[in-house]
């Protein structure tokens, strides 16, 4: 049984993968549909990524347009040695990381009404506590250094592998591993305050 998921498995993998280079392939021979396809397929990941880096901000939206026009340009680049959606999580991360470095590290915190849920951490059924929660872990995660962050989003919200995270941020496996550990610590101890109501 085992062995039969796993080939599913590579079988799904290696269909997705297809799919992926038959797609590139077509937007490099100008089919706009198949990039509209891309796009499509992808923008929530783009959305939650960036949102996880900055909060929900006006530059959000931005950047993740951005993040799409940087894949277009240079997709004629891109070799297939990771999978499409890690190519594009990168320069989501890179792109936010510029926009971090352009506020000059100021701690802004940026609070809507999205219905946006961070699954991971809202474990409530309750809707109206699920939005609460979803909101505090946004202001938590904007006041976690952008080190943390953005392995907290990559590894806990983008659900990306240790190594899959390691290879995003180009660093070891061991330092991911470290700063997840360290993350999760800080991220506790600055949301504890915030549901007691302590803001």
């Amino acid at each position: 049984m085992e062995r039969v998921l796993t080939y599913d498995k590579l079988w799904f993998a290696q269909e997705t993968k297809l799919k992926e280079q038959e797609l590139i392939a077509n937007v490099l021979n100008g089919d706009n549909d198949a990039f509209k396809e891309i796009v499509k397929k992808y923008a929530s990941r783009v959305a939650a990524t960036v949102i996880g880096m900055l909060g929900h901000c006006p530059e959000a939206e931005d950047i993740g347009q951005e993040a799409f026009v940087r894949l277009y340009q240079s997709l004629h680049k891109f070799r297939g040695e990771s999978s499409l959606a890690t190519y594009l999580t990168r320069i989501a991360i890179n792109l936010s990381l510029n926009e971090i470095r352009r506020r000059g590290r100021q701690r802004k915190l940026y609070l809507t009404n999205s219905e946006e849920k961070i699954d991971t951490f809202a474990d409530t059924t309750n809707h109206n506590e699920q939005k609460e929660t979803s909101e505090l872990v946004q202001r938590g995660l904007q006041k976690l250094p952008v080190k943390f962050r953005s392995v907290i989003v990559l590894r806990l919200i983008d659900g990306y592998s240790t190594e899959e995270t390691a290879k995003i941020l180009n660093l070891p496996v061991g330092t991911v591993l470290s700063r997840l550990s360290r993350a999760q610590m800080k991220l506790k101890n600055i949301l504890t305050p915030l549901y007691k109501g302590e803001t």
